[in-house]
């Protein structure tokens, strides 16, 4: 079997290691060394400031909402549910607007047509999809426009620079997930960057139920820590991981250059670097698609239809400003493997199965 996924397992003696330390400091959470260390290391590779790890993705969008005060936000449909869902789970009156037909992300003109016609929300929650960042200059202006804050669903796109600056440097805020599926994880956990440290500073309070650092208590919290076992494995694995972001985007141009004339691909940012976090391939045809999807599983590859259903239809009781292009492209998108333990013999093997598929 070809597998979709394959998530990356630590260097047992090197997790090994940083686990006696933690058993012998007795610190096991609440902002212990290796949290500090992980942080640190993570600032300086990503080329980032005011980082701060939390316990999972969801509650990087929760917590970036709580402390930039969003409570509505115009969002995209095409995304994980996790994106609006943690925006609905922290009762954030939360819209749809469309998607570029050619880059899958959040459509500046739509973004700005949405606005012009209902200006009530208070933030804009758009997503890095597939790690291919959005027209992050463009929502910017649209934003000043409107007088929005920006959050930056970066999922997707850990290590990607636009230019010369890390896309997580975009927005009020961007978060990380890094739960184990993804190109650095730490079996379950997350982080925000913040624009600014005051923010930074109060999203820390926040994330330890509101204490302050007196002791004292300030407004209400929660608890989103990230373990020190999980910090363990995430400096274990950051210790691997320019080989790791290396070999996936070597697989992705592989497959961009062997399925480019044979489906439809996102448009990716021009500027932007490659991280080989997903593969996607669009395929309009119905026809066509029952014909490869039936190739790749006689075959024995496993593929996912990532995002499906589009989330305007998915929640249908929220407010959408038009998602047509985002409903078309997720009827007809899916991904294709793509992890570190691929070979490229694996990735030419399904671009020959797909191939063949097409040309019936």
């Amino acid at each position: 079997m070809i597998a979709l996924n394959k998530p990356l397992a630590p260097d047992l003696k090197k997790l090994t290691e940083y686990l006696a330390q933690v058993n012998e400091s007795g610190w096991y959470t609440n902002f212990g060394p290796l949290h500090q260390l992980l942080t640190e290391r993570l600032e300086k590779y990503l080329g980032v400031k005011n980082l701060l790890l939390v316990s999972n993705g969801t509650l990087a969008i929760q917590v970036a909402c709580r402390t930039l005060d969003i409570e509505s936000a115009i969002t995209t449909p095409f995304s994980f549910v996790a994106t609006t869902s943690s925006l609905l789970w922290q009762g954030v009156d939360t819209a749809f607007c469309d998607i570029s037909p050619n880059s899958f992300n959040m459509c500046v003109t739509e973004l700005d047509m949405a606005l012009s016609r209902d200006n009530k929300y208070h933030g804009i929650v758009a997503t890095h999809v597939y790690g291919n960042p959005c027209n992050v200059e463009g929502i910017e202006s649209i934003a000043k426009k409107y007088n929005k804050k920006i959050i930056y669903d970066a999922s997707h796109a850990f290590g990607v620079d636009v230019g010369t600056k890390s896309v997580l440097n975009f927005g009020h805020a961007s978060t990380l997930s890094f739960h184990a599926t993804k190109v650095f994880h730490t079996i379950e956990g997350g982080a925000i960057i913040f624009k600014n440290k005051s923010d930074f500073d109060k999203a820390k309070q926040l994330i330890n139920f509101g204490i302050k650092g007196d002791g004292t208590l300030g407004k209400p919290g929660i608890n989103a820590k990230l373990s020190e076992y999980q910090c363990a494995v995430g400096l274990t694995l950051l210790d691997e991981i320019d080989d790791i972001i290396s070999h996936r985007a070597a697989l992705f141009n592989t497959y961009i250059k062997n399925l480019k004339d044979i489906v439809t691909l996102p448009k990716w940012h021009e500027k932007a670097t490659l991280n080989g976090s997903y593969m996607p391939i669009f395929i309009s045809s119905l026809k066509k698609q029952e014909c490869v999807l039936q190739a790749l599983k006689t075959n024995n590859i496993q593929y996912r239809r990532y995002f499906t259903p589009s989330l305007d239809l998915a929640f249908p009781e929220l407010k959408s400003f038009g998602c047509l292009n985002s409903q078309e492209v997720s009827e007809g998108i899916f991904c294709l493997p793509l992890h570190y333990h691929l070979t490229h013999e694996n990735v030419l093997t399904v671009c020959n199965v797909i191939n063949k598929a097409m040309s019936k």
